[in-house]
């Protein structure tokens, strides 16, 4: 019996704007390696609203290069879906998702999320942080 790992990438975030730029840019040349074209577009809009969120609740929390906080985006490939997740050491947790009004600025975000992808949620870690996941369909077989 052989185990098939999840092929999986990571990559550290900078805690301001430059992180959602980086997280973009990760994302669709990761996406491109693994030939998902079918679901980038998607998944680079997902992965930038939450990493803009990430970077918004938490991101001057971080504390430098090498103490493992600040903010994180992981996308793993599993056989039929994207899982894009954003691990932050924020202490302020999602709402649900809702519709911004038409003049709000803000507040679109998981809203969006919730409507690119087939689930969405976040986990909670003590005594701070969490992670901020959704999975995309990628259109290969089940």
């Amino acid at each position: 019996m052989s185990v098939l790992a999840h092929p999986t990438a990571a990559l550290r975030l900078s805690g301001d704007r430059a992180g959602c730029a980086q997280a973009r840019e990760f994302t669709e040349r990761v996406l491109k390696d693994w030939e998902l074209a079918s679901c980038r577009d998607d998944a680079v809009t997902v992965v930038s609203e939450l990493a803009a969120n990430a970077v918004l609740h938490a991101g001057h929390r971080d504390e430098g290069e090498n103490s493992g906080s600040g903010v994180w985006l992981k996308l793993t490939r599993r056989r039929a879906h994207l899982v894009c997740a954003v691990t932050d050491q924020g202490d302020t947790f999602p709402g649900t998702a809702h519709a911004a009004g038409p003049l709000e600025e803000r507040g679109r975000g998981l809203f969006i999320v919730e409507a690119l992808s087939q689930h969405w949620g976040w986990t909670r870690y003590a005594p701070k942080g969490k992670t901020v996941w959704a999975m995309l369909p990628t259109g290969a077989g089940a």
